[in-house]
């Protein structure tokens, strides 16, 4: 279906696919997200945007006082969806990796599941780590969010039966050349039970979050 502002959206994606199309804003106008938010809530009832830009967070607000806003990561959610039950783990090594731990926090609840945080428990204070893990071994799956060296997801792997979902961002000093070295980190890992998404993809870890979850009800309706 054309959209408003000239884009064929895909509002039965969540039929096909179990995740419902989702709105990159990052990029386009604020009359194109307008429109986008729109046509999507229209048909579904439920809209999802994320990564907007930071001028247009305050007018989509004030457009849509019904919505929710995520204003570290920039995501926006109209409707909601059927609550699952589930737990979710995200944890995030440092503060300045949660922007992207908070958009897959986000997108996590959006799509129905309990978001279990654990911030700030990098392995350069592993302690902290082992302060949180009696609420992440309860979860279902666990989003690892980490720069740098990106060591934290296999920690993780290291001490939970859950399937984890390692997330590399782009913080980090040269050598970590904008999240590459976390990436290759993350993907040569000798902790079994890791799945790695891109660089900064907070989105991409929650909807994996989500299939995996939905995988284990099969026949389910998501």
């Amino acid at each position: 279906m054309e959209s408003p502002a000239g884009t064929r959206l895909d509002q039965d994606r969540r039929e096909r696919t179990g995740v419902p199309e989702a709105i990159f804003a990052a990029g386009k106008t604020l009359e194109q997200n307008l429109a986008l938010i729109d046509a999507l809530y229209a048909r579904t009832g439920f809209a999802l945007a994320t990564r907007i830009p930071s001028e247009q967070r305050a007018p989509l607000a004030a457009a849509y006082p019904d919505a929710v806003l995520e204003p570290l990561s920039g995501a926006l959610r109209r409707g909601a969806l059927p609550r699952s039950g589930a737990r979710v783990a995200v944890v995030c090594a440092g503060t300045s990796d949660l922007p992207v731990a908070e958009e897959a926090a986000f997108v996590t609840g959006a799509l129905g599941h309990d978001a279990v945080r654990a911030t700030d428990v990098g392995v350069a204070g592993i302690h902290r780590l082992f302060d949180a893990l009696d609420d992440i071994v309860t979860c279902s799956v666990v989003i690892v969010v980490a720069g740098m060296e990106g060591a934290l997801p296999s920690v993780v792997a290291g001490l939970v039966r859950a399937p984890v979902i390692a997330v590399p961002t782009s913080v980090g000093y040269g050598a970590a050349f904008e999240g590459l070295a976390a990436l290759l980190g993350m993907l040569t890992s000798c902790a079994p039970g890791i799945g790695v998404v891109n660089i900064d993809n907070g989105f991409g870890a929650a909807a994996l979050a989500h299939k995996i979850i939905a995988s284990h009800e099969p026949g389910a309706s998501l």
